[in-house]
């Protein structure tokens, strides 16, 4: 069955059908990070985006294999390794293995292989070979072996453009006075002191440039072509630039990339995350403060390409909009109803799977889709008030809100599930007896004995809901 998914492509610039290379087969690389510090919350929108996109490509049949690299290897980490007195290498490990901590804390479970750099420097030094050979590729003594943009005749065709912009990860140009032309980029870096590690080669001993560690993995696992590669938008130009005019210098093939994804900027009360503004938030920092799913839900709440702004008074919100959810699904879940199969609740649940996955097929528009979802539950809400759901119906609208969940993560639903013991039963019913005799002073000490014990009632049209706190 052909694929309805439309997806944003930043080569064409248009919303593009999406069909891959190989049917139903789908080759996803993402950018990963550069492992010399902890990860903040803007590598969790890359790493949040790209986990739903791929569990909802799985959802719909797709054979997923998403791969991520890791650098642990280049200028910013053994300059951190020499502030701190460590090897890069052993910098890049602790670094590596928090980011990994970070993401399964996250719940970003999606990514089949993770890649380091320095475990491919074979297949690195194999490419500079290759493009040596094919006349692209030159020496700059004492420096390094430089990559010739002006013999690539495509160059900027993916970013519009062929010089550096303000949003642009600038931080690792390579510059030198010697290059034949300004945007030419460092492919092999050589050995410049005892400290640096290096490797040896028929060109000389030294390290891979940061642009060519991608084009190896990836011909390593997918060969010259594959279906997407993600990654933050400013790592449009230079460096995804770069990586098209490698592999499609070295293959002869275009294109490198079917469909470029490209997550939009998250910044901090309007503000670009910067420590020296004291706004720089990580993982660890918000998940010591926060649950995960409240993180996902609000990345997932805002379409993965659009610019995005984190404040703290939204969480407010976020918590509110999950906890809706789950107040929800504890009602479904625990619906004693004996009411038939109304045809009013069932054209209202076909509608809500339809127009959901309808919203996600047209560019995984998860803002549309969720205001399809909470449309859903408000709806849903005044049938129940109305005892017009019955349990069978309950089951199925249950059963599509944990399918939902394994592509998004936004619902705790070990606080949906939870058992709420007989003691804590016999007061909520107390309690709305006291209430429906306008007792209010028994009422309020009964709601307050309640949650002493670890748990809060709601008053609903359809009676007293209790929940974990």
């Amino acid at each position: 069955m052909k694929s309805n998914l439309k997806i944003y492509n930043t080569l064409t610039g248009k919303k593009d059908l999406f069909e891959p290379l190989k049917g139903k087969k789908v080759n996803l690389f993402v950018c990963g990070p550069t492992v010399y510090d902890y990860s903040h919350i803007g590598h969790a929108r890359n790493a949040i985006v790209f986990d739903t996109f791929t569990k909802y490509l799985k959802a719909r049949k797709f054979n997923v294999f998403y791969l991520q690299n890791i650098t642990n290897l280049d200028d910013k980490i053994i300059a951190r390794a020499r502030e701190r007195d460590v090897t890069p290498k052993d910098l890049a490990s602790a670094f590596t293995k928090e980011y990994l901590k970070d993401m399964k804390a996250l719940g970003a479970d999606g990514v089949d292989k993770y890649a380091a750099a320095t475990d491919y420097i074979k297949e690195i030094i194999s490419q500079v070979k290759r493009l040596q050979e094919k006349g692209y590729a030159y020496k700059i003594e004492g420096d390094g072996i430089y990559y010739n943009i002006a013999k690539f005749k495509d160059y900027g065709k993916l970013a519009g453009r062929t010089v550096l912009d303000a949003e642009d990860s600038v931080s690792r140009i390579d510059y030198s006075k010697d290059k034949k032309n300004r945007g030419d980029f460092c492919i092999w870096k050589f050995k410049q002191n005892e400290v640096e590690p290096s490797w040896p080669s028929s060109f000389g001993e030294g390290r891979p440039g940061w642009h060519i560690e991608d084009t190896a993995i990836t011909e390593k696992f997918f060969g010259p072509q594959y279906d997407i590669h993600g990654g933050a938008r400013d790592l449009i130009f230079p460096h995804h630039q770069a990586e098209v005019a490698l592999m499609e210098t070295i293959s002869g093939k275009k294109p490198l990339v079917r469909y470029w994804m490209h997550i939009g900027f998250l910044t901090v009360g309007g503000q670009k995350m910067s420590k020296s503004l004291g706004n720089f938030i990580t993982i660890g920092d918000f998940l010591n403060r926060r649950p995960a799913n409240q993180l996902r839900f609000l990345i997932s709440k805002n379409l993965w390409r659009s610019p995005m702004d984190y404040t703290e008074s939204m969480m407010i919100e976020i918590a509110g909009a999950v906890e809706k959810i789950e107040e929800f699904l504890r009602k479904i879940k625990n619906l004693e109803s004996k009411t038939k199969n109304s045809a009013t609740s069932a054209k209202l649940v076909k509608k809500f799977k339809t127009d959901f996955y309808k919203e996600l097929d047209d560019d995984f528009n998860t803002p549309k889709a969720f205001a399809v979802m909470f449309d859903f539950i408000n709806k849903t809400n005044s049938l129940l008030d109305k005892d017009e759901i019955s349990k069978k119906q309950a089951e199925e609208i249950y059963k599509f809100f944990q399918a939902i969940n394994e592509i998004f993560g936004i619902i705790d639903l070990k606080k949906v599930n939870q058992t709420i013991p007989a003691k804590i039963k016999k007061l909520a019913q107390e309690r709305e007896k006291a209430r429906q005799e306008k007792n209010w002073q028994k009422s309020d000490e009964l709601r307050k004995q309640i949650e002493t014990q670890g748990f809060a009632v709601e008053d609903t049209p359809s009676g007293p809901s209790i929940r974990g706190i």
